[in-house]
């Protein structure tokens, strides 16, 4: 096979980000989720540009779940990334989280899950992206009790692009 130079796969995971952006920005414009749509959203604490409190990075300093549902505020939605207000444990903190910075996406109300591959600081910049977008038809998910980082969700089986791709 030939060597990419085109880079499909930055190319297909900045489109898969851009369905987040446009709904997030939907749901900023009107102040409130569609029916009973709300979000799960895992992205890495340590990502260039994600502001959180030092209290939430010492909780979570690799990833946090957030989950978009009934109480939320002040969501800002740029080209780049998202704003919003969360309670934690009856706190309230203010969230800035890059779209890049973004490993999951899953919206439960209709079983629809994105994942992206994205290197943890510590792991090499040139790792090849892993890009999922599936309707997740038997997956199943534990409600969050606290609004972030419950790690004991049911996962749904994700299929690795790189496991299609032949080894050099």
């Amino acid at each position: 096979m030939g060597q990419d130079h085109i880079r499909y796969d930055i190319l297909a995971q900045d489109a898969l980000r851009g369905v987040i952006r446009k709904v997030l920005a939907e749901v900023a414009a009107t102040g409130r989720l569609p029916g009973d749509h709300h979000f799960f959203i895992t992205f890495l604490t340590g990502a260039p540009g994600v502001r959180i409190s030092q209290h939430l990075k010492a909780k979570y300093p690799e990833q946090m779940t957030i989950v978009v549902q009934h109480q939320f505020w002040d969501l800002k939605v740029s080209d780049t990334q998202f704003e919003i207000g969360l309670s934690f444990s009856d706190t309230p903190e203010r969230l800035v989280v890059p779209f890049n910075a973004i490993r999951g996406f899953y919206d439960p109300a209709v079983n629809f899950e994105l994942e992206f591959e994205v290197p943890l600081a510590e792991e090499d910049e040139q790792t090849d992206a892993e890009i999922t977008a599936i309707p997740v038809e038997s997956a199943t998910r534990a409600e969050a009790g606290d609004q972030a980082g419950d790690e004991e969700k049911k996962q749904a089986s994700v299929v690795s692009l790189d496991s299609f791709r032949k080894k050099q």
